[in-house]
């Protein structure tokens, strides 16, 4: 692209010269502008939008791997976003996030925090877990506190799980398909998933991760499925934590699996 210096001194045809060109650029970037807007879901990355709805987000667990890009997705849709965790890092947190002290498995501590809060996220992990029953504890305790709220609307209940409970395409749970014994964070998902699914007076969610997790980019892209292991053409199941996160938040915002475990992968 040609570019005319514009100063006081230029001659009419300069004038008109600058004007042809200014109009000509416009119109190239007004032709990029629709193609991006046309090629939509082919776009390499997809940047956060405000929820039409800002809503109140509590997360424990927020300063982890998985719990800081959940948080760092709800505050960047515009939710209003409370971290807890045992040792908290406010200054790791996003500006407007509040971060606060708490135990994921004392469940009258989780019944303050959620007062008010329209969902509870727990993406409390530790490996090595503590006990075999750590996750398990923890389902239980958020359970506990949405049961002693007061009314019919309860605080919804989110967990980030494991992929070992979901099942292969030979209808087989990946745990089953362990040739090594597991670890207790592995069994210990599995036990609360299965506990979870005995429970139907609150409003609850697992959200099982593919097979493969770990940093990397946010696409805003991702597939959804139930209790099966969601594969792509070549049989990998897989996606970063930041689109994880992206599934996280999107279910929050328009719930399709109260009650239900789901699990997304590309």
């Amino acid at each position: 692209m040609q570019f005319v210096r514009w100063d006081w001194n230029s001659t009419l045809e300069e004038e008109l010269t600058i004007k042809m060109l200014r109009r000509r650029a416009l119109s190239v970037l007004g032709a990029a502008v629709l193609s991006a807007a046309l090629m939509g879901a082919s776009a390499p990355a997809s940047a956060q939008t405000k929820a039409a709805k800002p809503l109140k987000i509590v997360v424990y667990g927020g300063s982890g791997a998985i719990g800081s890009r959940i948080v760092n997705e709800a505050a960047a849709r515009g939710h209003q976003v409370t971290v807890v965790d045992r040792s908290p890092k406010p200054e790791l947190a996003p500006q407007g996030v509040r971060v606060v002290q708490g135990d994921a498995l004392d469940a009258q501590d989780i019944g303050k925090n959620i007062v008010g809060q329209d969902a509870v996220i727990s993406s409390v992990i530790v490996r090595p877990a503590p006990t075999a029953d750590f996750s398990l504890k923890i389902a239980q305790a958020m359970v506990a506190a949405q049961r002693a709220q007061q009314g019919a609307n309860k605080t919804r209940f989110l967990m980030v799980g494991g992929a070992s409970s979901l099942f292969d395409a030979q209808g087989k749970r990946l745990i089953d398909n362990a040739r090594q014994p597991v670890a207790f964070e592995v069994s210990g998902a599995v036990a609360a998933l299965d506990w979870l699914l005995t429970v139907k007076d609150v409003p609850w969610t697992f959200f099982s991760p593919p097979q493969r997790i770990s940093a990397g980019t946010r696409t805003g892209k991702y597939r959804r499925g139930g209790d099966q292991l969601v594969v792509d053409d070549q049989g990998r199941s897989a996606i970063s934590m930041e689109d994880y996160a992206v599934a996280m938040i999107d279910e929050i915002e328009n719930p399709q699996s109260v009650n239900k475990r789901f699990t997304a992968a590309y």
